[in-house]
Protein backbone atom coordinates (compact mmCIF):
# COMPACT_ATOMS: atom_id res chain seq x y z
CA UNK A 1 0.00 0.00 0.00
CA UNK A 2 2.77 2.45 0.90
CA UNK A 3 4.49 1.60 -2.39
CA UNK A 4 1.24 2.65 -4.62
CA UNK A 5 1.11 5.98 -2.49
CA UNK A 6 4.69 6.58 -3.60
CA UNK A 7 4.20 5.67 -6.93
CA UNK A 8 1.12 8.18 -7.09
CA UNK A 9 2.34 10.77 -5.04
CA UNK A 10 5.94 10.58 -7.71
CA UNK A 11 3.19 9.95 -10.87
CA UNK A 12 1.80 13.77 -9.61
CA UNK A 13 4.97 15.19 -8.99
CA UNK A 14 6.17 14.63 -12.73
CA UNK A 15 3.32 15.72 -13.78
CA UNK A 16 3.01 18.87 -12.06
CA UNK A 17 6.79 18.98 -13.17
CA UNK A 18 6.10 18.60 -17.28
CA UNK A 19 2.96 20.76 -17.14
CA UNK A 20 3.97 23.44 -15.19
CA UNK A 21 5.11 26.13 -17.69
CA UNK A 22 7.08 29.25 -18.19
CA UNK A 23 4.72 31.63 -18.20
CA UNK A 24 7.03 34.43 -19.72
CA UNK A 25 5.03 37.57 -21.19
CA UNK A 26 4.97 37.49 -25.03
CA UNK A 27 6.94 39.82 -27.04
CA UNK A 28 4.71 42.65 -29.11
CA UNK A 29 6.40 43.33 -32.28
CA UNK A 30 4.97 46.35 -34.15
CA UNK A 31 5.27 46.34 -38.27
CA UNK A 32 4.48 48.93 -40.26
CA UNK A 33 2.70 47.84 -43.30
CA UNK A 34 2.82 50.31 -46.63
CA UNK A 35 -0.70 50.37 -47.94
CA UNK A 36 -2.27 51.62 -51.26
CA UNK A 37 -5.28 52.35 -50.61
CA UNK A 38 -5.81 56.16 -50.09
CA UNK A 39 -8.94 58.24 -49.18
CA UNK A 40 -11.21 58.77 -52.15
CA UNK A 41 -10.76 61.73 -54.32
CA UNK A 42 -14.24 62.80 -55.21
CA UNK A 43 -14.42 64.68 -58.41
CA UNK A 44 -15.80 68.53 -57.32
CA UNK A 45 -17.24 69.11 -60.65
CA UNK A 46 -19.19 66.05 -60.87
CA UNK A 47 -23.17 66.04 -60.59
CA UNK A 48 -24.43 63.99 -57.40
CA UNK A 49 -27.30 62.00 -57.02
CA UNK A 50 -29.35 60.67 -54.14
CA UNK A 51 -31.06 56.95 -54.10
CA UNK A 52 -32.54 55.16 -51.31
CA UNK A 53 -34.08 51.63 -51.64
CA UNK A 54 -35.23 48.64 -49.50
CA UNK A 55 -32.80 45.84 -48.89
CA UNK A 56 -34.81 42.23 -48.42
CA UNK A 57 -32.97 39.82 -46.81
CA UNK A 58 -30.71 40.98 -44.03
CA UNK A 59 -30.83 38.59 -40.99
CA UNK A 60 -28.04 41.25 -38.56
CA UNK A 61 -27.03 44.77 -38.65
CA UNK A 62 -23.05 44.17 -37.81
CA UNK A 63 -22.49 41.38 -40.74
CA UNK A 64 -25.41 41.88 -43.29
CA UNK A 65 -25.94 45.92 -42.95
CA UNK A 66 -22.35 46.76 -42.37
CA UNK A 67 -21.08 44.37 -45.32
CA UNK A 68 -23.92 46.06 -48.00
CA UNK A 69 -22.89 49.74 -46.65
CA UNK A 70 -19.08 49.10 -46.87
CA UNK A 71 -19.11 47.14 -50.33
CA UNK A 72 -21.34 50.16 -51.43
CA UNK A 73 -19.07 52.90 -50.48
CA UNK A 74 -16.37 51.38 -51.84
CA UNK A 75 -16.99 51.92 -55.13
CA UNK A 76 -15.93 54.24 -57.69
CA UNK A 77 -17.96 57.79 -57.42
CA UNK A 78 -19.59 56.67 -54.31
CA UNK A 79 -19.84 60.00 -51.66
CA UNK A 80 -21.86 58.58 -49.31
CA UNK A 81 -23.78 55.07 -47.71
CA UNK A 82 -25.61 54.79 -45.22
CA UNK A 83 -27.53 50.67 -45.05
CA UNK A 84 -30.05 51.09 -41.98
CA UNK A 85 -31.29 47.38 -41.07
CA UNK A 86 -33.76 48.61 -39.10
CA UNK A 87 -35.64 49.91 -41.80
CA UNK A 88 -34.12 48.16 -44.62
CA UNK A 89 -33.00 50.82 -45.66
CA UNK A 90 -30.47 52.18 -48.18
CA UNK A 91 -29.07 55.72 -48.75
CA UNK A 92 -26.24 56.48 -51.79
CA UNK A 93 -24.84 59.39 -52.99
CA UNK A 94 -23.30 58.73 -55.89
CA UNK A 95 -21.77 60.47 -58.86
CA UNK A 96 -24.56 59.96 -61.91
CA UNK A 97 -21.20 59.70 -64.26
CA UNK A 98 -19.81 56.93 -62.73
CA UNK A 99 -22.52 54.89 -60.88
CA UNK A 100 -26.31 54.33 -61.58
CA UNK A 101 -29.01 52.51 -60.13
CA UNK A 102 -28.17 49.50 -61.82
CA UNK A 103 -25.05 49.18 -61.01
CA UNK A 104 -25.69 49.93 -57.17
CA UNK A 105 -28.61 46.77 -57.37
CA UNK A 106 -25.40 44.64 -58.98
CA UNK A 107 -23.03 45.50 -55.79
CA UNK A 108 -26.11 44.57 -53.33
CA UNK A 109 -26.40 41.04 -54.64
CA UNK A 110 -23.14 40.61 -55.34
CA UNK A 111 -22.13 40.68 -51.31
CA UNK A 112 -25.16 37.52 -51.52
CA UNK A 113 -27.95 35.87 -53.82
CA UNK A 114 -30.01 36.22 -50.61
CA UNK A 115 -30.24 40.32 -50.57
CA UNK A 116 -32.89 42.03 -53.34
CA UNK A 117 -33.28 45.35 -53.86
CA UNK A 118 -36.69 46.96 -53.96
CA UNK A 119 -38.03 50.47 -54.78
CA UNK A 120 -35.19 52.16 -55.86
CA UNK A 121 -36.13 55.81 -56.27
CA UNK A 122 -33.90 59.06 -56.48
CA UNK A 123 -34.26 61.44 -54.21
CA UNK A 124 -33.70 65.25 -53.55
CA UNK A 125 -33.00 64.64 -49.57
CA UNK A 126 -32.73 61.65 -47.76
CA UNK A 127 -35.56 60.38 -45.29
CA UNK A 128 -35.07 62.51 -42.16
CA UNK A 129 -35.72 59.63 -39.54
CA UNK A 130 -33.18 57.15 -41.05
CA UNK A 131 -29.77 59.59 -40.98
CA UNK A 132 -29.12 59.53 -37.68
Amino acid sequence: MKTLKYIIGILSFSLMVVSCKNNKTPEVKTIEIETTATKKELDPNATYAKAEFTVKGMTCAVGCAASIEKKIANMDGVKFAKVDFENELAMVEYDEAKVNPNSLEKTVTSVADLYKVIDMQTVEEFSKKNTN
